[in-house]
């Protein structure tokens, strides 16, 4: 993949977001970071800790009859739709986006895209590199092919 100059990338997952902009040229990336977060998410346990006791139903042995939602996956993805947020602050200064998130964060991130994200947008790539350092990204980035879809 070609990655122009003044390109935007985010990567991203439930815990870190880096938001990268090509200051290079498509042959020689010069990928520097624009914008960064980090969220600790501890595990349910943690988050459940407190939490009231199971209340057990009578009519269907085995089943609770409290519903569990699971705040760990609600902390992830409110702090997705914070990263797209970000995404869409920076898109008029940008020649294209470029997203790679795993496929879960991608669903996600795509849900709060708006349409002026969605008109710059080049292309997805369902894949973590939110640990792996710029130049290693930049290194993927630019191996990846051109055949990307959006």
């Amino acid at each position: 993949m070609k990655l122009a100059h003044d390109i935007i990338i985010l990567v991203a997952d439930g815990t870190r977001m880096l938001l990268l902009k090509n200051h290079g040229n498509p042959l020689n990336p010069d990928l520097r970071v624009i914008g960064h977060r980090q969220f600790e998410n501890p595990p349910n346990r943690d988050l459940l800790a407190d939490a009231p006791g199971i209340s057990v139903s009578r009519a269907f042995p085995g089943h609770d009859t409290i519903a569990r939602g699971d705040p760990h996956q609600a902390n992830e993805d409110a702090f997705l739709m914070e990263a797209a947020e970000a995404l869409a602050g920076v898109v008029e200064a940008s020649a294209g986006l470029v997203v790679v998130a795993p496929p879960r964060a991608l669903g996600v991130l795509r849900q709060h895209y708006g349409d002026h994200v969605r008109a710059r947008l080049l292309a997805e790539i369902d894949k973590d590199l939110v640990r792996h350092p710029v130049d290693d990204i930049a290194r993927l980035l630019c191996a990846y092919p051109d055949t990307a879809e959006a």
